[in-house]
């Protein structure tokens, strides 16, 4: 039995947050707090010393006792720069791994919230680098402003404390500032554009191997693979050059400092001698304004610290569109309480939005490699138009149609996988739109073509869902779907890890089967979910699915003869209109909807035959949105 979800109504999900470095900060303040601490903690250790080196020099130079105090106070303020040092490098690591996962884990969870069609506006490739490498660089901007403190209060401090031993000593450090701060702007604007630059050649490179991963059967049976293989590197060039450019950037700032900085150290000697020739000062205080220079001049180490900044702020800027999608509306509403399973569509209607021009695979996403495509006039391709249905709950639908007739748009839309652009659908006389996401997920079970399968073992992928399902639950699903035989003979049966049990593409339908049989509620989708299995097979998971009339409404995308003749009533879509209703007895006698199950069946017989792995589907409209969104 499945656990009643509340009825109790949900507040609606946050606004959009932005992924500015305060916002991540605010999660683990007293790890920052301690970062900034021992900073702060190592840099004026680091200040103190020059100090107390000076003076105990001078006390050595003018005779007397060893100064012990002088001494020990030395070797003191040095364990205390070390040890602050190295508990600054342990939590910048540590700190830097935590804001990490909880980015990624905020985009993500955005992402899974957020209506799919506007999530996966993003292609596969650059959202997968979005939500690793990009959420990493975002991730280490508090760290590194908490870090820097040493790196500006260093230099800050030396330029205080020259000025203290000798303003004429300070002055002469000063007369190079302006050169070493024009230095640190022009590094830090130019390594921000390199670092911009090679992230988007990055995404381009994924994106295409996405593609290139998604049609390997594709492109292995035409022989095109030594192409793809050239299409997918042929980006290295541009990413090549970017990284050059990224160290020229470093190399240029590395030498001009590397000239600057001796420079700036030899005036600063040059007239701390004179003064000391004119008795001004001490040789305690030469000493102590040498360390001081040195740690001026070490405002040159900013350059790392900005360098990690500007690469923050340009992964943050791609993660903000991810960050501020809007999630998925609701009224707080739930279902029925025991309802049939009603479903509902009134003048339904999908339009793909995308942009005109580019290549074909771009278009799909308004992208092309990646990147939004900026010239052309929007491309607004309806997918389903008008769609008046109602079917009583109970009952099964079978949904018919030519390749691209919008079957997959149609079982997405009344599972609220996609919400239309015009019209409303209804379950139990609730619209979906009005209901809570969380509370309206446990009522629709979904199986996929291309089911994804996750968890650890067999078990945990089919107990996987709204719910955890039990033991029990999961081997009648595994029964119903006529999986228990093959996993019976894996090594450890329902305990044999994923990565141990090589499934054709019928058994990996047949667990995504399972999963859906496991999870029980008013409705229940089959999204091209029989199309990888035999004939026998087949024939089992319908009656299992006759059981269940009276208790769930079933809609069953069906490609095959068999499926639409055991169905209640068959929607026959063309061109994403509805072109009839009806029992299929009644449709079968129009020529044209023979014509349909002969093209149909033909096409999943070849590609059946040709690989057991099932295709994504016959619509394209929403191949990955059927596959990624159900993890969900």
């Amino acid at each position: 039995m499945r656990p009643k979800p509340s009825l109790r109504l949900r507040p609606r999900p946050r606004p959009p947050e932005p992924s500015g470095a305060r916002r991540l900060a605010r999660r683990h303040p007293g790890a920052l707090l301690a970062l900034f601490l021992c900073s702060t903690g190592g840099a004026l250790a680091a200040l103190a010393l020059p100090a107390a080196l000076g003076h105990t020099v001078a006390r050595l130079v003018d005779g007397g006792p060893v100064p012990w105090a002088g001494l020990l106070l030395c070797a003191v303020l040095t364990l205390a720069e070390t040890g602050f040092d190295a508990g600054a490098a342990v939590l910048t690591t540590s700190t830097g791994a935590r804001l990490t996962a909880h980015l990624r884990t905020r985009t993500t969870a955005r992402v899974l919230a957020a209506e799919p069609r506007r999530a996966l506006a993003v292609p596969t490739g650059d959202l997968t680098a979005r939500l690793t490498a990009r959420t990493a660089d975002a991730a280490t901007a508090p760290v590194t402003a908490a870090g820097a403190v040493a790196g500006v209060l260093l230099p800050l401090g030396a330029i205080v404390g020259l000025f203290v031993i000798d303003p004429w000593t300070a002055a002469a450090f000063l007369l190079g500032a302006p050169l070493l701060v024009a230095l640190l702007h022009t590094f830090t604007r130019r390594t921000a554009d390199a670092g911009a630059d090679y992230q988007r050649a990055q995404s381009v490179i994924a994106h295409r191997l996405t593609e290139a991963l998604d049609g390997a059967d594709t492109i292995r049976a035409a022989r095109t693979g030594a192409r793809e293989y050239r299409r997918i590197l042929e980006p290295l060039t541009t990413l090549a050059a970017h990284g050059r450019r990224t160290w020229a950037v470093y190399g240029r700032a590395a030498g001009q400092s590397a000239l600057l900085l001796p420079l700036l150290m030899l005036l600063v000697l040059a007239v701390g001698g004179l003064r000391l020739h004119a008795g001004a000062i001490g040789v305690g205080d030469l000493v102590a304004a040498s360390r001081y220079a040195a740690l001026a001049v070490g405002i040159g180490s900013l350059t790392g610290a900005l360098g990690a900044l500007a690469r923050s702020r340009a992964a943050a800027r791609t993660l903000d569109p991810l960050l501020t999608l809007d999630p998925l509306p609701h009224e707080g509403r739930g279902p029925v309480p025991g309802g049939p399973g009603h479903l509902e569509l009134r003048d339904v209607g999908v339009v793909q939005h995308g942009k005109q021009g580019g290549n074909q695979e771009g278009k799909q996403d308004g992208m092309q490699d990646g990147e939004p495509l900026l010239n052309g006039e929007p491309d607004r391709k309806p997918l389903l138009t008008g769609v008046h249905l109602t079917v009583p709950g109970g009952t099964s639908l079978a949904v018919v149609g030519r390749s691209g007739s919008g079957k997959s748009v149609f079982a997405a839309v009344v599972g609220r996988l996609l919400d239309p652009d015009t019209g409303t659908v209804l379950l139990d006389g609730v619209p979906l739109t009005a209901m809570d996401p969380a509370l309206l997920r446990p009522e629709i079970a979904y199986a996929f073509a291309r089911p994804a399968l996750p968890g650890t073992t067999v078990e945990d992928t089919i107990a996987f869902g709204p719910w955890t399902a039990g033991p029990a639950a999961v081997r009648e699903g595994a029964r119903a779907a006529r999986a228990d035989g093959f996993v019976g003979l894996l090594p450890y049966g329902y305990a044999t890890p994923l990565t141990d049990a090589p499934l054709s593409g019928g058994e990996r339908q047949r667990l995504g089967l399972a999963r859906a049989f496991a999870h029980p509620g008013r409705l229940l989708i089959l999204d091209d979910a029989l199309s990888g299995l035999d004939t026998v097979t087949e024939h089992h998971v319908r009656r299992a699915l006759d059981e269940r009339a009276g208790r769930c409404t079933r809609v069953i995308v069906a490609h095959r003869l068999s499926s639409a003749a055991r169905a209640d009533r068959v929607l026959w879509l063309e061109d994403g209109r509805v072109r009839a209703t009806g029992p299929h007895e009644e449709l079968w006698a129009d020529p044209e909807y023979r014509a349909v199950f002969r093209t149909e069946t033909d096409e999943a017989e070849e590609t059946a035959e040709a690989d057991e792995e099932p295709g994504a589907g016959a619509d394209g409209a929403l191949p990955r949105a059927r596959t990624e969104v159900e993890a969900r």
